[in-house]
């Protein structure tokens, strides 16, 4: 072999390692920037703008839909969807359905691991004391959450419809569904229909109401937890101060126990329905429903309304005393008496005050 031959061969390989040894320091060079633009995406924030986005992701949906939604909303952290199954990858997370709030100060890493936690949004509803069903069912279908699947449902029919078949113990024939549902903010995902609501809310009364029954006082007028209901529910609609429970409920079981008429205005406006929008006179006292306890003695045969945990205690563990009338002051709470003669000083007191304002 010539030497000519000798040096040439040598520089071709030389020029091979060379070109061999530029490719070795690009790939590391890519492989650093890369690098680089991966830990960049995973802890930069994804919202830059500050403003919070909504994203719903669906049973069964792939990386690529989530990113496609975060695109969207323009917050997918510019990226190609490798980039969030890497991140994926690298942290063995599994993305959970449901519906999320992508905030400000979310990451890449900190929004995957919030999916993965399955973090959803959620959403609000609250029952308010002194409600009656109708109330409650308008405020239901007027949640833009929460799926409708009521509506044009009868009251009759209320129950049976929410999959509802667990009875208060005393309630008899025909159930109504009015005070069946315990006042309180229940919280939910979207998704959730108005009837699992509902059944969320009567477990929640059941629940309460038996606990209350259980430590009752003795020698309570009352039968049953449903005769418990029903006398809470009166005392819901007639406590003006949330001090004067007991109190009030003590007036209500001295009158049960003594055989007396309760004579509450609350169960009259409810017998006369929904649409009586007052005032109430002397021919609503004198017309006789089933829930006008002046002109029938004991208990209505219904709850008026939901009442809250604090009158079904008062109903089950009312104040000692022995006033048997009260009237409303007019200006917030009421006179209790212990005669009629006192209670018709205090009624004119009241009319008085009325006339004057």
């Amino acid at each position: 072999m010539s030497s000519a031959s000798s040096t040439g061969g040598r520089r071709i390989w030389r020029l091979l390692l060379l070109f061999l040894l530029l490719a070795l320091l690009a790939a590391a060079a890519a492989g650093a920037w890369l690098y680089q633009d991966y830990q960049r995406f995973t802890h930069a924030p994804l919202a830059t703008d500050g403003q919070v986005r909504i994203i719903d992701i669906p049973r069964g949906q792939g990386f690529r839909g989530v990113v496609g939604q975060l695109q969207q909303q323009g917050v997918d952290g510019g990226v190609h969807e490798l980039y969030w199954r890497a991140l994926a990858w690298q942290h063995k997370a599994t993305i959970q359905a449901g519906e999320y709030e992508v905030g400000p100060r979310l990451t890449p890493l900190t929004l995957l691991e919030k999916l993965a936690r399955g973090q959803v949004i959620q959403h609000r509803f609250t029952l308010v004391e002194g409600w009656t069903v109708h109330e409650l069912r308008l405020a239901l279908a007027q949640d833009p959450v929460l799926v409708q699947t009521l509506a044009g449902v009868s009251e009759n029919e209320l129950l049976a419809q929410a999959g509802i078949d667990s009875m208060i113990e005393g309630a008899s024939g025909q159930v109504s569904p009015e005070g069946l549902f315990l006042p309180e903010t229940y919280h939910f995902t979207r998704g959730t229909t108005d009837a699992q609501l509902l059944r969320r809310a009567h477990d929640a009364l059941r629940k309460a109401l038996g606990d209350a029954w259980d430590a009752r006082q003795a020698g309570l007028p009352l039968a049953s937890p449903y005769e418990a209901l029903v006398l809470a529910s009166i005392i819901e609609k007639e406590t003006g101060l949330p001090e004067e429970r007991g109190e009030v409920a003590g007036v209500f079981v001295r009158r049960l126990k003594l055989g007396m008429r309760l004579q509450t205005d609350p169960t009259v406006i409810y017998g006369l329905g929904p649409d009586f929008s007052g005032p109430l006179l002397r021919r609503h006292l004198d017309a006789d429903t089933p829930h006008n306890t002046y002109t029938r003695a004991g208990l209505p045969p219904t709850p008026i309304a939901l009442p809250g945990r604090a009158s079904i205690k008062a109903a089950l563990d009312p104040a000692p005393g022995d006033t048997l009338y009260f009237v409303a002051r007019g200006t917030g709470g009421h006179v209790f008496s212990r005669t009629l003669q006192e209670h018709n000083r205090a009624v004119a007191e009241y009319r008085r005050r009325m006339r004057g304002q």
